[in-house]
């Protein structure tokens, strides 16, 4: 308005004041309406906000459901705390087991003799290579390391799993090292090659030597793995924790000679927590619902969402996914969720929940349950078991043609194996590699053997012991063919199995030799008529279709149909991917907001057409007003004129003269 602030000068009333009172009358009645317009759109994206987290809510609970594994919740108890257990649910059962740890594993330590001092009397010159279980590592030393410290520092700086240090005994300076981890796989082995030409003397760097021939060091604690007896079977590890020596169960012994009595029980009320949760907020949605679209009968006014078709379309989805017969389960002992105590009720919409009686259908019908809520796969034929469905499966039954069992991988002797083989200093060495990745040297225990069984035990023995193979979870079965031959077998299923004799000392007492095995082969076949393919006994259906993704354990060793699985997906799954479809891109809620953000970009398009409509509004006011002031001005200044005039002309003013 500073353009104008002379406006009304002429006319004394079409002021500045003026335009602007016309020019609010103006813009009230449209600004009213672009008002109104932008809190009711901002107002219903905070109203479907609120609606989408209410929904988003229902997706975690019903995630769980839908996990085969959270609706069977084992936990597990140990009698001894000295003996912990920890419990994996996708692959424990119910059962109980007697621990006793039979001893604790160690890190080896290794010690030197005493030396005057650390920093500048030689220990020797030459190499020296020292290893840890798979690590290893050969150190120069010369004249610039060859201290007790500088030996410590370069063993240290190695990397090898062996950390080293120097203690002062208060007569001396000794060399302690000591291995990182535990286990007789981990113990240290030094190899040196002195430059005074003599390797095991125990003089100048061949004091430090300690292998499998010379012992120059003295071990202060010896490497030893851990032990436990569960069930009075002897396990060892390299560590003090034992994973999965049972399925599903780990077991962690921290006092030697401890007993204890580890259970594992279905943990309902651990169950029944999750339903209760889904349950939670499942009427925290239904009274946030209430809130946004129902009426109020103190006010008599609707929730800004009243008579929203949007609301009563996700009302009415979740209804039918929660309410309906899984498909799949019409003739079974649990068909809906009213059959394990989860009831509707029909005056505020929301759910009760009986615990009482879900427990006891969990505890007797556990797996219609498991249906009732989560993906399941039943199958026909004990030859088969269902792992997992894919992002892509459908409901269904689908018929299994196998091809292709899985086989696994091995090696057969090249001879019988006579009774009465004396195993001696001359052929008491085996070296075998397992599915090509692992390598095990055995040496059997010297004596005769009156039958090929007693010699096939021990090597089995051996296998079953060895420290390598159960650090990588790797097994081997021996036994006798036909002829009497010596057979190796993997543990392990597929192209990935193999077993191979990389040396042996007089094959020919074992009736072996050095040779490579044959590998094992991968399963194959077909699922409701779908390609499907193998790794191991695990099949994964491949092929576009109903069953793309579904994966199977073939356990079978025939190439026949091993009848059908019938998939069911439970409400959990389809509860969650109805939320997803809600919530997500392009879902209903998303829908909604994207068009309300688009209207209030439009009301915004339209202030500023307002602004730019009232702008030149006002322009053409102070325009006109201004030409109106001047004429009024040039009127008022002829009129004083002429009164003027006329004044002059009055008689009075003659009759003066």
């Amino acid at each position: 308005m500073a353009g104008i602030s002379s406006l009304g000068i002429g006319s004394g009333v079409l002021n500045s004041d003026l335009v602007d009172q016309l020019v609010a009358a103006e813009r009230k009645p449209v600004e009213d309406r672009l008002n109104f317009k932008t809190q009711r759109a901002e107002t219903l994206i905070s109203a479907y906000g609120t609606l989408r987290s209410a929904v988003t809510e229902l997706r975690l609970p019903m995630r769980q459901l839908s996990a085969p594994d959270n609706l069977k919740a084992f936990s597990a108890s140990s009698s001894n705390e000295d003996i912990a257990v920890t419990v994996d649910s996708s692959k424990a059962s119910r059962g109980s087991y007697s621990v006793k740890v039979l001893g604790l594993a160690q890190a080896q330590s290794l010690a030197s003799n005493t030396f005057a001092d650390r920093d500048s009397t030689a220990v020797g010159t030459g190499t020296f290579t020292i290893s840890s279980g798979e690590n290893s590592a050969t150190l120069t030393i010369d004249g610039t390391n060859n201290t007790l410290q500088g030996l410590a520092n370069a063993i240290n700086e190695a990397g090898v799993g062996v950390s080293a240090g120097i203690v002062d005994t208060g007569s001396g300076y000794r060399l302690v090292m000591s291995s990182e981890n535990t286990g007789t796989a981990n113990a240290i082995n030094i190899s040196v090659s002195d430059d005074d030409g003599l390797d095991e003397d125990g003089a100048g760097l061949s004091q430090f030597a300690f292998n499998g021939s010379v012992q120059n060091l003295d071990e202060t604690i010896a490497a030893k793995d851990a032990s436990v007896e569960i069930n009075g079977i002897e396990i060892t590890r390299s560590t003090n924790t034992f994973d999965n020596v049972i399925d599903g169960l780990s077991f962690e012994a921290k006092a030697e000679g401890a007993t204890s009595t580890v259970k594992v029980d279905q943990d309902f009320g651990a169950v029944a927590d999750r339903v209760g949760a889904f349950v939670e907020k499942f009427n925290a949605l239904q009274s946030t619902i209430k809130g946004l679209s129902g009426y109020n009968a103190d006010t008599g006014q609707g929730g800004i969402l009243s008579g929203d078709t949007s609301v009563r379309a996700i009302q009415s989805q979740l209804r039918n996914v929660l309410t309906r017969v899984v498909p799949g389960l019409e003739n079974a002992s649990i068909r809906t969720m009213a059959d394990v105590g989860i009831t509707t009720d029909y005056e505020t919409g929301g759910l009760t929940f009986d615990r009482a009686k879900f427990e006891e259908q969990l505890k007797a019908n556990p797996d219609d349950v498991t249906a009732l809520f989560a993906e399941q796969g039943r199958v026909s034929d004990a030859g088969v078991e269902f792992i997992q469905a894919g992002t892509s499966t459908e409901r269904g039954n689908y018929e299994i043609e196998i091809t292709q069992p899985a086989t696994r991988g091995g090696v057969a002797g090249t001879a019988p194996l006579a009774s009465g083989v004396t195993i001696d200093g001359t052929n008491d060495e085996l070296e075998l590699t397992i599915d090509g990745k692992t390598t095990v040297n055995l040496q059997l225990t010297q004596q005769t053997y009156a039958t090929a069984q007693e010699l096939a035990d021990e090597i089995q023995s051996q296998l079953d012991s060895n420290t390598a193979l159960n650090s990588a979870g790797q097994s081997v079965r021996v036994g006798l063919d036909g002829t009497g031959a010596l057979t190796f077998t993997s543990g392990l299923y597929g192209s990935s199995s193999n077993v191979s004799v990389m040396s042996v000392e007089d094959g020919a007492s074992l009736g072996l030799s050095v040779q490579t095995g044959t590998l094992g082969k991968d399963v194959a076949g077909t699922v409701g008529g779908q390609e499907a393919t193998g790794e191991g006994q695990m099949l994964t259906v491949v092929g576009s279709g109903g069953a793309k993704g579904m994966q199977l354990r073939i356990s079978g060793d025939e190439a026949r149909t091993y009848g059908n699985v019938n998939f069911i997906e439970g409400i959990g799954e389809s509860a969650v991917n109805l939320v997803t479809s809600i919530v997500g891109p392009d879902g209903t809620l998303d829908t909604k907001t994207s068009s309300l953000t688009r209207d209030l970009e439009r009301i915004q398009e339209e202030r500023i057409r307002l602004d730019d409509r009232i702008a030149s509004y006002q322009e053409r006011l102070v325009s006109q007003f201004t030409a109106a002031d001047s004429l009024i001005a040039q009127l008022n200044s002829t009129g004083d004129y002429l009164t003027q005039q006329l004044a002059a002309l009055a008689p009075e003013n003659f009759n003066k003269k």
